[in-house]
């Protein structure tokens, strides 16, 4: 089967005939459900590229020795130097490198994949020995968005992505059918017809010129499509030269800027509409013009209520009810929305290192790994991985040879044989627990844990850690911020935030032990630091139960969580002679590190983490 016989997909086909045009438009993502021909046009593609280009497919079972290249065991052993073997990036030097269903690979390997893209090199460190090798290559993937999601990091290194949609026509889907039939065994085979027009546009490439009126064109294209960062500028530049070439033209009009333009941009709209959406979910529904100018002049004409210290409305009470128990009914206080503090960078921090082994992917505290990935530290006399550590077995051996007879290659013993010890880094997951009640808004720490969150958002994103929020207020507690990664989504869930209403402590901690329950199922490796920030004043139940017995209960359930660290920051005004103390009683309960309201201070929340991650 060849190339140009694939039915329907002309985005996709255009896209990847661009990158056999020119390999700088950055490589090609496929989205699309299952089904849809994804691998089949990306193995198709072969056949469209120059004769002798490598095209190597990437398994998502492969190591990083099998992709960066390994000790090669027998010329070591023949030459007594240590030699490495080519890994697959060496070997896709010049050509393809295929990634199917890349969504479902791990994220160091694929960091290590997109690293040498731009860089244009891969930098090697094995058993002490150093290389940086020559290695350019595109990147053709494809994934089925409804078996997980990539990350937006990765996924703006692709220059373009082309979703494939099932095909719906009668005619088309007769024509597949025909096609399969004709052809029961799938061989992708050359494609003479492409490939001259690939390589004729290939010669006309280096000729074709680009304007200053198409620059600003460009510029605007992208500023119309709202592309983050400049990536998307870039792979526009280079894909219009290489459509304009393709049409057998040396000046690029604006005709191919267009053409090219939803190829260059479409994944990079995708997740701005994500969080579009989920901002319209969170906000209320619009009133018109005469429902607000009403309830604008109901609160003038009703005299505004007092706030007590905590922030909550103060009711003069009826006959009979002074010693009355208060109702767990709903704070009447109004809510409000406050600002995100202005982010900040944060210092760095790192948590402490365990001794517990996992398949673990990050780039913030090393740990210890399970199986044959991440880089080799130590050798030992006996694993269960029986991960043999060349270096050391021949060290191990060395001294015995001669009495052991050697004539020519070595003599190695069972005794002799050592296995490594591999360290890869992990992320973390970071969950901040927060009051979302009356006195948080009247004190306007909000504005701070904001700008804290936020800056601590941005900085896990370049660890690849996560970050999760938990706001409790009025009679219940909202995972508001799910663990993510995402800087963009995060400042959208955050920017919505509101404040006001009665402190379920209780509900908070139920929340808490809930999701880190739920992501330890999920992830039985992860590790997590819970950062409480309330005042301690419970005062809405969740039970029949009283507020503290509910909050004891709960505390048990957290403390038999190992891989959990806690924080506790009290938001109470210290100032106040009636200071009741009860968020350091909390602190004591959860063995927590505890801290007063002055460290809630949006770079001082910072440094507390790092302090407390590093013990």
């Amino acid at each position: 089967m060849r190339f140009s016989e694939f039915i329907g997909q002309e985005e996709a086909r255009l896209g990847l005939i661009l990158n056999a045009v020119d390999p700088r438009c950055g490589g090609l993502l496929l989205v699309g459900p299952k089904g849809s021909g994804k691998s089949t046009l990306a193995r198709l593609f072969r056949g469209a590229l120059p004769p002798m280009t490598p095209f190597v497919e990437l398994p998502l079972n492969v190591t990083e020795d099998s992709l960066l290249g390994g000790i090669d065991l027998e010329k070591t052993l023949k030459s007594g130097r240590r030699t490495l073997a080519p890994g697959i990036l060496s070997r896709a030097h010049g050509g393809v490198v295929l990634v199917d269903d890349i969504n479902l690979l791990s994220l160091d390997l694929l960091a290590l994949l997109m690293e040498p893209l731009e860089r244009g090199s891969e930098l090697i460190e094995r058993e002490g020995i150093t290389q940086v090798r020559e290695s350019r290559f595109m990147v053709v993937a494809n994934m089925n968005p409804e078996e997980g999601d990539l990350s937006p990091h990765f996924t703006d290194r692709f220059g373009l992505c082309a979703v494939m949609e099932t095909l719906s026509g009668k005619d088309e889907r007769l024509a597949v059918m025909r096609l399969a039939a004709a052809q029961p065994h799938f061989e992708a085979g050359p494609d003479p017809a492409v490939g001259e027009k690939v390589a004729a546009a290939v010669k006309l490439l280096p000729k074709v010129e680009v304007s200053a009126e198409i620059l600003d064109f460009l510029s605007e294209t992208a500023q119309k499509n709202l592309s983050p960062g400049h990536r998307g500028e870039i792979f526009l530049f280079h894909a219009a030269r290489a459509y304009a070439a393709l049409q057998g033209v040396a000046k690029v009009e604006k005709e191919h800027v267009d053409r090219v333009a939803n190829l260059v941009f479409a994944h990079r709209r995708l997740f701005l509409q994500e969080e579009e959406e989920t901002t319209m979910e969170q906000e209320p529904p619009e009133q018109n013009d005469n429902e607000d100018q009403e309830q604008q002049d109901k609160q003038e004409q009703q005299p505004s209520p007092e706030k007590d210290e905590t922030g909550e409305t103060e009711q003069s009470p009826k006959d009979g009810e002074m010693d009355a128990d208060p109702s767990p009914r709903e704070s009447s206080v109004q809510e409000e929305i406050m600002e995100v503090g202005t982010p900040f960078k944060v210092r760095r921090f790192s948590f402490r290192k365990d001794r517990r082994k996992r398949h673990a992917t990050g780039r913030r505290t090393k740990t210890r790994v399970k199986g044959r990935g991440g880089r080799y530290v130590k050798s030992l006399l006996h694993s269960s991985d029986r991960d043999i550590a060349l270096d050391a077995t021949l060290r191990a051996c060395a001294p015995y040879q001669k009495a052991r007879g050697r004539e020519e290659q070595m003599i190695i013993e069972k005794d002799d044989i050592r296995f490594r010890q591999r360290e890869r880094k992990m992320g973390h997951l970071a969950i901040f627990v927060v009051d979302g009640s009356g006195s948080m808004g009247a004190q306007r720490r909000m504005v701070e844990t904001k700008g804290a969150i936020q800056s601590l958002l941005m900085d896990c994103y370049q660890k690849r850690d996560k970050v999760a929020m938990i706001v409790f207020r009025k009679d219940r507690a909202e995972l508001v911020l799910p663990p993510t990664a995402s800087v963009e989504m995060a400042a959208k869930r955050l920017a919505v935030l509101p404040v006001g209403g009665k402190t379920p402590l209780a509900a908070g901690l139920m929340e808490t032990w809930r999701l880190v329950r739920q992501v330890s199922l999920r992830a039985p490796d992860t590790r997590f630091l819970v950062v409480l920030i309330t005042d301690g004043r419970a005062n809405q139940a969740i039970s029949e139960q009283s507020p503290q017995q509910e909050i004891s209960r709960l505390v048990r359930l957290l403390n038999e969580e190992e891989r959990c660290d806690f924080i506790v920051i009290d938001t109470e005004n210290k100032g106040n002679f009636l200071r009741a103390d009860l968020a350091l009683a909390l602190a004591r309960q959860l063995e927590a590190d505890y801290y007063t309201t002055d460290a809630l201070k949006a770079e001082y929340l910072s440094e507390l983490v790092q302090v407390r991650s590093e013990k």
